[in-house]
């Protein structure tokens, strides 16, 4: 399978490669693509070196399929011409999620909603997908009628620029800034840009998302999402309310079923997730802190952690691509 990684050296696409390899995706002809400054690179990839080639060249050889994620105008400009020479396009980036036109999926929810009239399809957003592998098992049981969430997200979500602010202000270091203010011994409660109702860009897309993702609007949703001076994944405190009253101990066995989605509840030896114990080059979902609501009937808290770079972006979109050949849409 001739297989395209667009945005090849950054963050997610690095991610990308390197789970394609430890998946033994069949790939029988890499393409890594970045923009023009980087073409020419050389990339190594199962010990071989492969140089960086530019969009118009990987659409010429005509790739099966092609992750994205090389940002939202890219996607926007590059994804239909790809789309057009008959490869499947799986993008990591917010141009095409809330498209009612094409797919937001995360595979263990509704990857068979996949149709062979797919050659767009969108890897929603990392914050969301942890969040909704925890919803579907509990809204398949009890019907969740509102969620409040509070995110404390990684650095390597914004990026290897922030990486760096993040080691050069530990260090001392004076340095490029990608955020406003020093992130290191600091919160910082803004992801992405706000929007006019006052929350920003971020938050809106796990309100959208999850709607869409779980496909049932009812599902209220309010988010605060906060970067966190943190590597190894983010970090989520859920509140959940229900429409009728849950049971801790179904709860537990309901997550502890659910592919991609592992436990760690146990508060008598201190045992709850953690992005650099648990999360960090994991493709688990981990949930622990389970408990319920002593304010509110019907409601639980819970604290949901998993690795930003990995399930909550590459990761996704390779399973995409394999829940693709186990349709037969993709052909290896």
């Amino acid at each position: 399978m001739k297989v395209a990684v667009v945005g090849a050296t950054g963050l997610v696409g690095t991610k990308m490669l390197e789970i394609l390899g430890e998946r033994n995706f069949p790939v029988t002809d890499l393409l890594p693509v970045a923009s023009d400054k980087s073409v020419g690179k050389k990339i190594t990839w199962k010990g071989k070196e492969y140089a960086v080639i530019g969009m118009s060249e990987a659409i010429s050889r005509r790739p099966d399929v092609a992750l994205f994620s090389a940002g939202g105008a890219t996607s926007l400009e590059w994804a239909p011409q790809f789309a057009a020479v008959g490869c499947r396009v799986i993008d990591n980036s917010s141009a095409w999620r809330m498209d009612a036109t094409k797919k937001l999926v995360v595979p263990e929810i509704n990857g068979d909603s996949l149709s062979s009239e797919d050659f767009i399809i969108a890897n929603p957003n990392c914050s969301t997908i942890q969040m909704v592998m925890v919803f579907k098992p509990l809204h398949d049981l009890y019907t969740i009628r509102r969620a409040v969430v509070s995110t404390y997200q990684s650095v390597t979500g914004t990026g290897a620029k922030a990486v760096a602010q993040l080691m050069n202000e530990r260090a001392g270091i004076d340095g490029e800034m990608a955020y406003k203010y020093p992130i290191d011994l600091n919160l910082i409660p803004q992801i992405d840009v706000f929007l006019e109702n006052g929350y920003t860009k971020e938050e809106m897309k796990m309100i959208n998302e999850t709607k869409k993702i779980m496909g049932d609007d009812r599902i209220k949703v309010t988010a605060t999402t906060v970067r966190a001076p943190v590597m190894g994944g983010h970090s989520e405190s859920i509140n959940i309310e229900f429409e009728r009253t849950p049971d801790l101990k179904e709860i537990r066995s309901a997550l502890s079923r659910c592919a991609g989605v592992t436990v760690v509840d146990n508060v008598a030896d201190f045992e709850y997730p953690m992005p650099l114990i648990h999360a960090q080059d994991s493709d688990e979902v981990f949930v622990g802190r389970i408990r319920l609501d002593e304010s509110q009937e019907n409601t639980i808290n819970c604290w949901v952690v998993s690795d930003n770079l990995r399930k909550g972006a590459a990761t996704n979109a390779i399973q995409i691509a394999e829940h693709l050949i186990a349709k037969g849409i993709l052909r290896s």
